[in-house]
Protein backbone atom coordinates (compact mmCIF):
# COMPACT_ATOMS: atom_id res chain seq x y z
CA UNK A 1 0.00 0.00 0.00
CA UNK A 2 0.79 3.22 -0.48
CA UNK A 3 1.58 6.13 2.18
CA UNK A 4 -0.90 8.91 0.51
CA UNK A 5 -0.54 12.84 1.20
CA UNK A 6 -3.32 15.22 0.77
CA UNK A 7 -2.96 18.49 -0.76
CA UNK A 8 -5.98 20.92 -0.99
CA UNK A 9 -4.62 23.63 -2.74
CA UNK A 10 -7.36 26.75 -3.63
CA UNK A 11 -6.51 29.06 -5.43
CA UNK A 12 -8.59 32.33 -6.63
CA UNK A 13 -10.15 31.13 -9.58
CA UNK A 14 -9.95 27.24 -8.70
CA UNK A 15 -9.64 24.79 -6.45
CA UNK A 16 -8.24 21.15 -6.57
CA UNK A 17 -7.39 17.96 -4.20
CA UNK A 18 -4.12 16.12 -5.50
CA UNK A 19 -2.77 13.30 -3.41
CA UNK A 20 0.92 12.79 -3.56
CA UNK A 21 3.08 9.27 -2.64
CA UNK A 22 6.52 8.38 -2.91
CA UNK A 23 7.65 5.72 -6.23
CA UNK A 24 11.04 4.87 -6.21
CA UNK A 25 12.05 7.85 -4.75
CA UNK A 26 10.09 10.22 -7.24
CA UNK A 27 6.99 12.34 -6.20
CA UNK A 28 3.99 11.00 -8.14
CA UNK A 29 1.04 13.45 -8.32
CA UNK A 30 -2.46 12.57 -8.58
CA UNK A 31 -5.44 15.19 -9.28
CA UNK A 32 -8.41 13.70 -7.83
CA UNK A 33 -11.26 16.33 -7.42
CA UNK A 34 -10.95 20.11 -9.03
CA UNK A 35 -13.98 23.34 -8.54
CA UNK A 36 -14.38 26.44 -9.72
CA UNK A 37 -13.70 29.28 -7.57
CA UNK A 38 -14.56 32.78 -7.29
CA UNK A 39 -15.68 36.06 -5.70
CA UNK A 40 -19.56 36.30 -5.34
CA UNK A 41 -20.58 39.98 -5.87
CA UNK A 42 -23.71 40.58 -3.66
CA UNK A 43 -25.14 43.80 -2.67
CA UNK A 44 -22.33 45.84 -3.91
CA UNK A 45 -19.63 44.04 -2.13
CA UNK A 46 -17.28 41.10 -3.54
CA UNK A 47 -17.56 38.13 -1.22
CA UNK A 48 -16.35 34.35 -0.66
CA UNK A 49 -18.76 31.75 -0.43
CA UNK A 50 -16.71 30.02 2.39
CA UNK A 51 -19.86 27.59 3.34
CA UNK A 52 -19.53 26.45 -0.63
CA UNK A 53 -15.45 26.24 -0.46
CA UNK A 54 -15.77 24.15 2.46
CA UNK A 55 -18.33 21.78 1.24
CA UNK A 56 -15.52 21.47 -1.79
CA UNK A 57 -13.09 20.61 0.54
CA UNK A 58 -15.06 17.44 1.83
CA UNK A 59 -16.26 16.74 -1.58
CA UNK A 60 -12.90 16.23 -2.89
CA UNK A 61 -11.98 14.55 0.30
CA UNK A 62 -14.88 11.70 -0.09
CA UNK A 63 -13.17 11.31 -3.73
CA UNK A 64 -9.88 9.12 -1.83
CA UNK A 65 -12.31 6.91 -0.16
CA UNK A 66 -13.57 5.86 -3.68
CA UNK A 67 -10.92 5.96 -5.09
CA UNK A 68 -9.87 3.81 -1.80
CA UNK A 69 -6.11 6.00 -1.58
CA UNK A 70 -6.53 7.19 2.03
CA UNK A 71 -4.08 9.85 3.19
CA UNK A 72 -2.30 9.87 6.10
CA UNK A 73 -2.39 13.22 6.38
CA UNK A 74 -4.17 16.14 4.47
CA UNK A 75 -3.71 20.21 4.62
CA UNK A 76 -4.95 23.29 3.10
CA UNK A 77 -3.63 26.71 1.43
CA UNK A 78 -5.11 29.63 -0.32
CA UNK A 79 -4.12 32.88 -1.37
CA UNK A 80 -3.28 35.52 0.98
CA UNK A 81 -4.68 38.47 3.23
CA UNK A 82 -8.16 37.38 3.20
CA UNK A 83 -9.44 35.97 6.90
CA UNK A 84 -12.86 35.38 8.73
CA UNK A 85 -13.43 37.23 12.03
CA UNK A 86 -14.95 34.39 15.08
CA UNK A 87 -17.37 35.06 17.65
CA UNK A 88 -18.16 32.95 20.89
CA UNK A 89 -19.78 30.52 18.99
CA UNK A 90 -17.23 29.94 16.54
CA UNK A 91 -19.82 31.56 14.11
CA UNK A 92 -18.34 34.01 11.05
CA UNK A 93 -19.34 37.57 12.08
CA UNK A 94 -19.89 39.64 9.20
CA UNK A 95 -19.11 38.50 6.07
CA UNK A 96 -16.07 37.24 4.75
CA UNK A 97 -14.99 40.04 2.21
CA UNK A 98 -12.86 39.23 -0.83
CA UNK A 99 -9.72 41.18 -1.31
CA UNK A 100 -10.48 42.85 -4.53
CA UNK A 101 -13.14 44.42 -2.93
CA UNK A 102 -13.60 48.54 -2.84
CA UNK A 103 -13.79 48.84 0.68
CA UNK A 104 -10.87 49.45 1.32
CA UNK A 105 -10.15 52.52 -0.26
CA UNK A 106 -8.92 55.08 2.18
CA UNK A 107 -7.83 53.08 4.66
CA UNK A 108 -4.25 53.09 4.05
CA UNK A 109 -4.41 56.96 5.02
CA UNK A 110 -6.50 55.98 8.28
CA UNK A 111 -3.55 53.56 8.90
CA UNK A 112 -1.06 56.59 8.53
CA UNK A 113 -2.97 58.72 11.17
CA UNK A 114 -1.68 55.97 13.43
CA UNK A 115 1.68 54.83 12.01
CA UNK A 116 3.34 56.18 9.44
CA UNK A 117 3.60 54.45 6.32
CA UNK A 118 7.65 54.40 6.05
CA UNK A 119 7.51 53.07 9.90
CA UNK A 120 5.07 50.20 9.08
CA UNK A 121 7.51 49.21 6.37
CA UNK A 122 10.46 49.14 8.60
CA UNK A 123 8.32 46.93 11.37
CA UNK A 124 6.85 44.81 9.24
CA UNK A 125 8.69 44.36 5.97
CA UNK A 126 5.52 44.06 3.88
CA UNK A 127 4.78 46.06 0.85
CA UNK A 128 1.83 48.28 0.39
CA UNK A 129 -1.21 46.74 -1.19
CA UNK A 130 -4.11 48.27 -0.31
CA UNK A 131 -6.00 44.57 0.25
CA UNK A 132 -3.73 43.88 2.92
CA UNK A 133 -5.08 42.86 6.09
CA UNK A 134 -4.14 45.65 7.83
CA UNK A 135 -6.23 47.62 5.84
CA UNK A 136 -9.16 44.92 5.43
CA UNK A 137 -9.17 45.19 9.28
CA UNK A 138 -9.16 49.32 9.72
CA UNK A 139 -12.17 48.93 7.16
CA UNK A 140 -14.10 46.59 10.01
CA UNK A 141 -13.14 49.18 13.10
CA UNK A 142 -14.48 52.37 11.15
CA UNK A 143 -17.17 51.03 8.97
CA UNK A 144 -18.46 48.16 11.13
CA UNK A 145 -16.68 48.07 14.48
CA UNK A 146 -19.47 46.13 16.41
CA UNK A 147 -17.77 43.18 14.40
CA UNK A 148 -14.55 43.58 16.17
CA UNK A 149 -16.07 44.55 19.49
CA UNK A 150 -17.60 41.02 19.28
CA UNK A 151 -14.72 38.75 17.75
CA UNK A 152 -12.80 36.72 19.60
CA UNK A 153 -10.86 34.71 16.78
CA UNK A 154 -8.73 35.96 13.78
CA UNK A 155 -8.51 33.09 11.32
CA UNK A 156 -6.95 33.15 7.64
CA UNK A 157 -9.05 31.41 5.05
CA UNK A 158 -6.85 27.94 5.29
CA UNK A 159 -6.43 28.15 9.43
CA UNK A 160 -10.43 28.32 8.96
CA UNK A 161 -11.24 25.59 6.72
CA UNK A 162 -8.64 23.50 9.10
CA UNK A 163 -10.68 24.47 12.01
CA UNK A 164 -13.49 23.40 10.57
CA UNK A 165 -12.50 19.68 9.84
CA UNK A 166 -10.55 19.46 13.25
CA UNK A 167 -12.62 21.52 15.57
CA UNK A 168 -8.76 22.66 17.02
CA UNK A 169 -7.72 26.37 15.71
CA UNK A 170 -4.03 27.38 14.83
CA UNK A 171 -2.48 30.22 13.14
CA UNK A 172 -0.32 29.64 9.92
CA UNK A 173 3.08 31.85 9.76
CA UNK A 174 3.13 32.04 6.48
CA UNK A 175 -0.02 33.43 5.66
CA UNK A 176 0.57 35.81 8.69
CA UNK A 177 2.92 37.75 7.36
CA UNK A 178 0.66 38.86 4.44
CA UNK A 179 -1.50 40.39 7.18
CA UNK A 180 1.05 43.06 7.62
CA UNK A 181 0.59 42.76 11.35
CA UNK A 182 4.23 40.43 11.96
CA UNK A 183 6.92 41.21 13.47
CA UNK A 184 9.52 39.83 11.08
CA UNK A 185 12.42 39.64 14.02
CA UNK A 186 10.37 37.68 16.39
CA UNK A 187 7.99 36.00 13.82
CA UNK A 188 4.85 36.51 15.57
CA UNK A 189 2.28 38.99 15.70
CA UNK A 190 3.53 42.54 16.48
CA UNK A 191 1.37 42.96 19.87
CA UNK A 192 2.14 46.90 19.86
CA UNK A 193 1.38 47.67 16.79
CA UNK A 194 -1.96 45.44 16.80
CA UNK A 195 -2.72 47.71 19.87
CA UNK A 196 -1.72 50.91 18.34
CA UNK A 197 -4.29 50.45 15.44
CA UNK A 198 -6.97 49.62 17.93
CA UNK A 199 -7.38 45.62 16.94
CA UNK A 200 -8.20 43.60 19.76
CA UNK A 201 -5.33 41.89 20.24
CA UNK A 202 -6.43 38.85 22.47
CA UNK A 203 -8.01 37.56 18.66
CA UNK A 204 -4.91 36.71 17.63
CA UNK A 205 -3.22 33.13 18.05
CA UNK A 206 0.01 32.16 18.32
CA UNK A 207 1.71 32.18 14.83
CA UNK A 208 2.88 28.08 14.20
CA UNK A 209 5.48 27.09 11.58
CA UNK A 210 4.51 24.67 9.02
CA UNK A 211 5.03 20.57 9.87
CA UNK A 212 2.91 21.72 13.02
CA UNK A 213 0.17 18.65 13.50
CA UNK A 214 -3.24 20.58 13.87
CA UNK A 215 -5.84 17.50 14.68
CA UNK A 216 -7.19 14.90 13.58
CA UNK A 217 -10.70 14.88 11.31
CA UNK A 218 -14.04 15.59 13.82
CA UNK A 219 -16.35 12.63 14.23
CA UNK A 220 -18.49 15.03 11.44
CA UNK A 221 -16.08 14.80 9.06
CA UNK A 222 -15.14 11.12 9.51
CA UNK A 223 -18.72 10.47 8.91
CA UNK A 224 -19.07 12.61 5.54
CA UNK A 225 -15.84 11.00 4.20
CA UNK A 226 -15.52 7.41 5.92
CA UNK A 227 -11.98 7.87 6.49
CA UNK A 228 -9.45 10.02 9.54
CA UNK A 229 -6.22 11.16 9.01
CA UNK A 230 -4.14 14.33 10.78
CA UNK A 231 -4.16 17.56 9.46
CA UNK A 232 -0.63 19.10 9.12
CA UNK A 233 0.00 22.86 8.52
CA UNK A 234 1.21 23.36 5.29
CA UNK A 235 3.31 26.73 4.02
CA UNK A 236 -0.50 28.10 3.62
CA UNK A 237 -0.22 30.90 1.64
CA UNK A 238 -0.16 29.91 -1.56
CA UNK A 239 3.23 31.20 -2.75
CA UNK A 240 4.94 30.25 0.20
CA UNK A 241 3.93 26.67 -1.02
CA UNK A 242 5.06 26.86 -4.07
CA UNK A 243 8.47 28.52 -3.36
CA UNK A 244 9.11 25.50 -1.49
CA UNK A 245 8.95 23.44 -4.88
CA UNK A 246 11.49 25.41 -6.46
CA UNK A 247 13.43 22.85 -8.10
CA UNK A 248 16.74 24.02 -7.27
CA UNK A 249 19.29 21.70 -6.12
CA UNK A 250 22.02 23.98 -5.06
CA UNK A 251 22.66 27.65 -5.74
CA UNK A 252 20.51 30.32 -5.89
CA UNK A 253 17.79 31.35 -8.23
CA UNK A 254 15.27 33.71 -8.84
CA UNK A 255 11.73 32.73 -8.39
CA UNK A 256 8.38 33.33 -10.20
CA UNK A 257 5.37 32.30 -9.07
CA UNK A 258 3.01 32.22 -11.90
CA UNK A 259 -0.51 32.15 -11.51
CA UNK A 260 -3.43 34.76 -10.92
CA UNK A 261 -0.34 36.74 -9.34
CA UNK A 262 3.29 36.71 -10.23
CA UNK A 263 5.47 36.93 -7.38
CA UNK A 264 9.04 37.64 -8.31
CA UNK A 265 11.88 37.47 -5.85
CA UNK A 266 14.35 35.57 -4.18
CA UNK A 267 14.66 33.52 -0.47
CA UNK A 268 16.85 35.49 2.00
CA UNK A 269 17.63 34.48 5.68
CA UNK A 270 16.67 37.64 6.63
CA UNK A 271 14.33 40.31 6.63
CA UNK A 272 15.47 43.52 4.27
CA UNK A 273 13.10 46.70 5.67
CA UNK A 274 15.79 49.40 3.95
CA UNK A 275 13.80 52.23 2.65
CA UNK A 276 15.35 51.24 -0.65
CA UNK A 277 13.20 48.48 -0.67
CA UNK A 278 10.33 50.01 0.75
CA UNK A 279 10.10 52.56 -2.36
CA UNK A 280 10.72 49.27 -4.84
CA UNK A 281 7.84 47.94 -3.25
CA UNK A 282 9.48 44.63 -2.15
CA UNK A 283 8.00 42.70 0.83
CA UNK A 284 9.50 40.35 3.03
CA UNK A 285 6.80 37.42 3.34
CA UNK A 286 7.19 34.01 5.81
CA UNK A 287 8.90 31.66 4.21
CA UNK A 288 9.71 27.55 5.31
CA UNK A 289 11.56 27.31 8.07
CA UNK A 290 11.51 31.16 8.43
CA UNK A 291 13.37 31.52 5.05
CA UNK A 292 12.40 35.63 3.99
CA UNK A 293 10.88 35.51 0.60
CA UNK A 294 12.21 38.36 -0.89
CA UNK A 295 9.72 39.52 -3.51
CA UNK A 296 7.71 41.68 -5.69
CA UNK A 297 3.76 41.47 -6.23
CA UNK A 298 2.86 41.86 -9.91
CA UNK A 299 -0.22 41.31 -11.24
CA UNK A 300 0.53 38.18 -13.41
CA UNK A 301 -1.84 36.26 -15.50
CA UNK A 302 -5.18 37.49 -14.23
CA UNK A 303 -5.28 40.47 -16.97
CA UNK A 304 -4.93 36.94 -19.77
CA UNK A 305 -7.84 35.23 -17.25
CA UNK A 306 -9.75 37.92 -17.88
CA UNK A 307 -9.44 38.78 -21.22
CA UNK A 308 -10.05 34.71 -21.93
CA UNK A 309 -13.51 35.12 -19.60
CA UNK A 310 -14.68 38.03 -21.89
CA UNK A 311 -14.45 36.13 -24.77
CA UNK A 312 -16.75 32.99 -23.41
CA UNK A 313 -13.32 31.10 -22.24
CA UNK A 314 -13.31 30.31 -26.51
CA UNK A 315 -9.87 30.04 -26.64
CA UNK A 316 -7.66 27.59 -24.49
CA UNK A 317 -4.27 29.65 -22.91
CA UNK A 318 -2.04 27.71 -25.89
CA UNK A 319 -4.18 29.53 -28.23
CA UNK A 320 -3.81 32.65 -26.92
CA UNK A 321 -0.18 31.98 -26.50
CA UNK A 322 -0.02 31.16 -30.15
CA UNK A 323 -2.21 34.48 -31.29
CA UNK A 324 0.24 36.65 -29.09
CA UNK A 325 2.98 35.21 -31.10
CA UNK A 326 1.39 36.43 -34.32
CA UNK A 327 1.03 39.47 -33.37
CA UNK A 328 4.66 40.17 -31.48
CA UNK A 329 5.48 43.14 -33.70
CA UNK A 330 2.23 44.88 -31.79
CA UNK A 331 4.51 47.76 -29.94
CA UNK A 332 1.76 48.63 -27.42
CA UNK A 333 2.88 47.86 -23.62
CA UNK A 334 1.18 48.79 -20.69
CA UNK A 335 1.94 48.98 -16.82
CA UNK A 336 0.70 45.47 -15.18
CA UNK A 337 1.05 46.60 -11.95
CA UNK A 338 -1.63 49.63 -12.60
CA UNK A 339 -4.22 49.84 -10.38
CA UNK A 340 -6.76 50.40 -13.37
CA UNK A 341 -5.97 46.32 -13.72
CA UNK A 342 -6.95 44.90 -10.27
CA UNK A 343 -10.39 45.02 -10.83
CA UNK A 344 -12.05 46.72 -13.83
CA UNK A 345 -15.58 45.51 -15.48
CA UNK A 346 -13.56 44.89 -18.30
CA UNK A 347 -10.10 43.90 -18.66
CA UNK A 348 -9.98 44.14 -22.33
CA UNK A 349 -11.53 48.30 -22.08
CA UNK A 350 -9.19 48.61 -19.25
CA UNK A 351 -6.21 47.64 -21.73
CA UNK A 352 -7.39 49.69 -24.35
CA UNK A 353 -8.13 52.94 -22.68
CA UNK A 354 -4.91 52.90 -21.09
CA UNK A 355 -3.39 53.07 -24.32
CA UNK A 356 -5.18 55.27 -25.45
CA UNK A 357 -4.35 57.32 -22.64
CA UNK A 358 -0.81 57.15 -22.91
CA UNK A 359 -0.88 57.47 -26.94
CA UNK A 360 -0.18 54.39 -28.05
CA UNK A 361 -1.46 52.32 -30.55
CA UNK A 362 -4.77 50.80 -29.19
CA UNK A 363 -4.85 46.70 -29.41
CA UNK A 364 -8.24 45.49 -30.85
CA UNK A 365 -8.00 41.90 -31.55
CA UNK A 366 -7.21 39.05 -29.15
CA UNK A 367 -3.95 38.34 -30.26
CA UNK A 368 -3.05 41.91 -29.87
CA UNK A 369 -4.52 42.03 -26.18
CA UNK A 370 -2.44 38.79 -25.75
CA UNK A 371 0.27 40.30 -27.05
CA UNK A 372 0.18 43.28 -25.06
CA UNK A 373 -0.41 41.03 -21.98
CA UNK A 374 2.51 39.09 -22.18
CA UNK A 375 5.32 41.63 -23.30
CA UNK A 376 4.57 43.55 -20.72
CA UNK A 377 4.25 41.12 -18.32
CA UNK A 378 7.89 39.59 -19.58
CA UNK A 379 8.65 43.69 -19.58
CA UNK A 380 8.66 43.78 -15.85
CA UNK A 381 9.73 40.60 -14.98
CA UNK A 382 13.27 41.64 -16.71
CA UNK A 383 13.01 44.96 -14.71
CA UNK A 384 12.48 43.33 -11.55
CA UNK A 385 15.25 41.11 -12.09
CA UNK A 386 17.48 44.33 -12.38
CA UNK A 387 16.00 45.61 -9.29
CA UNK A 388 16.26 41.94 -7.12
CA UNK A 389 19.96 41.69 -8.11
CA UNK A 390 20.44 45.50 -7.48
CA UNK A 391 19.04 45.63 -4.07
CA UNK A 392 20.78 41.99 -3.26
CA UNK A 393 24.31 42.61 -4.61
CA UNK A 394 23.81 38.92 -5.75
CA UNK A 395 23.87 37.13 -9.16
CA UNK A 396 21.69 34.46 -9.86
CA UNK A 397 22.22 31.04 -11.57
CA UNK A 398 18.46 31.05 -13.44
CA UNK A 399 14.97 32.55 -12.98
CA UNK A 400 12.70 29.49 -11.79
CA UNK A 401 8.96 30.01 -12.87
CA UNK A 402 6.73 27.59 -10.99
CA UNK A 403 2.88 26.87 -10.99
CA UNK A 404 0.31 26.90 -13.79
CA UNK A 405 1.91 30.08 -15.50
CA UNK A 406 4.81 27.51 -15.99
CA UNK A 407 3.02 26.03 -19.18
CA UNK A 408 2.90 29.38 -21.05
CA UNK A 409 6.19 28.87 -22.78
CA UNK A 410 5.01 32.02 -25.01
CA UNK A 411 5.80 33.77 -22.03
CA UNK A 412 8.69 31.94 -20.60
CA UNK A 413 10.71 32.72 -23.79
CA UNK A 414 9.36 36.29 -23.43
CA UNK A 415 10.73 36.43 -19.59
CA UNK A 416 14.14 34.56 -21.06
CA UNK A 417 15.06 37.38 -23.57
CA UNK A 418 13.65 40.47 -21.37
CA UNK A 419 16.07 39.40 -18.04
CA UNK A 420 18.78 38.01 -20.63
CA UNK A 421 18.67 34.87 -18.27
CA UNK A 422 18.31 31.20 -18.82
CA UNK A 423 14.59 30.08 -17.38
CA UNK A 424 14.16 26.76 -15.71
CA UNK A 425 9.55 26.26 -15.89
CA UNK A 426 8.00 23.91 -13.43
CA UNK A 427 6.18 21.98 -11.68
CA UNK A 428 3.13 23.91 -12.84
CA UNK A 429 1.54 22.10 -9.63
CA UNK A 430 4.35 23.97 -7.26
CA UNK A 431 1.79 24.92 -4.76
CA UNK A 432 0.41 21.53 -4.14
CA UNK A 433 3.51 20.06 -4.52
CA UNK A 434 4.87 22.02 -1.72
CA UNK A 435 1.91 21.57 0.43
CA UNK A 436 3.06 17.76 0.13
CA UNK A 437 6.39 18.51 0.53
CA UNK A 438 5.66 19.92 4.11
CA UNK A 439 3.71 16.86 5.24
CA UNK A 440 6.36 14.49 3.67
CA UNK A 441 9.05 16.30 5.51
CA UNK A 442 6.67 15.98 8.98
CA UNK A 443 6.19 12.47 8.22
CA UNK A 444 9.83 11.60 7.80
CA UNK A 445 9.89 10.64 4.24
CA UNK A 446 11.92 13.17 3.46
CA UNK A 447 14.50 14.33 4.84
CA UNK A 448 14.73 18.16 4.93
CA UNK A 449 13.89 20.87 2.61
CA UNK A 450 17.09 20.26 0.44
CA UNK A 451 16.42 16.57 0.09
CA UNK A 452 12.87 17.62 -0.64
CA UNK A 453 13.57 19.83 -3.45
CA UNK A 454 15.93 17.32 -4.67
CA UNK A 455 13.41 14.92 -4.86
CA UNK A 456 11.15 17.67 -6.85
CA UNK A 457 13.93 18.30 -9.54
CA UNK A 458 14.18 14.44 -10.09
CA UNK A 459 10.34 14.17 -10.13
CA UNK A 460 8.97 16.43 -12.52
CA UNK A 461 9.68 17.81 -16.01
CA UNK A 462 11.80 21.19 -16.27
CA UNK A 463 11.77 23.37 -19.41
CA UNK A 464 14.58 24.93 -20.23
CA UNK A 465 14.69 28.43 -22.01
CA UNK A 466 17.85 30.27 -22.76
CA UNK A 467 18.11 33.99 -23.70
CA UNK A 468 17.82 35.15 -27.51
CA UNK A 469 20.96 36.92 -28.40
Amino acid sequence: METYYLAVDIGASSGRHILGHLENGQMVLEEIYRFENGMDRQDGKLLWDTGRLFAEIVNGMKMCRQLNKIPVSMSVDTWAVDYVLLDEQDQILGDAYGYRDGRTAGMDAEVYKLISEADLYQRTGIQKQIFNTIYQLMAVKKQTPELLKNAKSFLMLPDYFQFLLTGRKASEYTNGTSTQLVNPQTKQWDKELIRLLGYPEGMFLPLKMPGTEVGSLTEKIREQTGFDCRVTLCASHDTASAVMAMPLAKGEGLYISSGTWSLMGVEAEQADCREQSRQGNFTNEGGYEYRFRYLKNIMGLWMIQSVRHEQKDAYSFAQLCEMAAESREFPSRVDVNDDVFLAPDSMTEAIQDYCRRTGQTVPVTVGELSAVIYQSLADCYGKTAEQLKENTGKTYDGIFVIGGGSNAAYLNQLTADAAGMDVYAGPGEATAVGNIMAQMIRAGELKDLADARKCVADSFRISHYRPNS
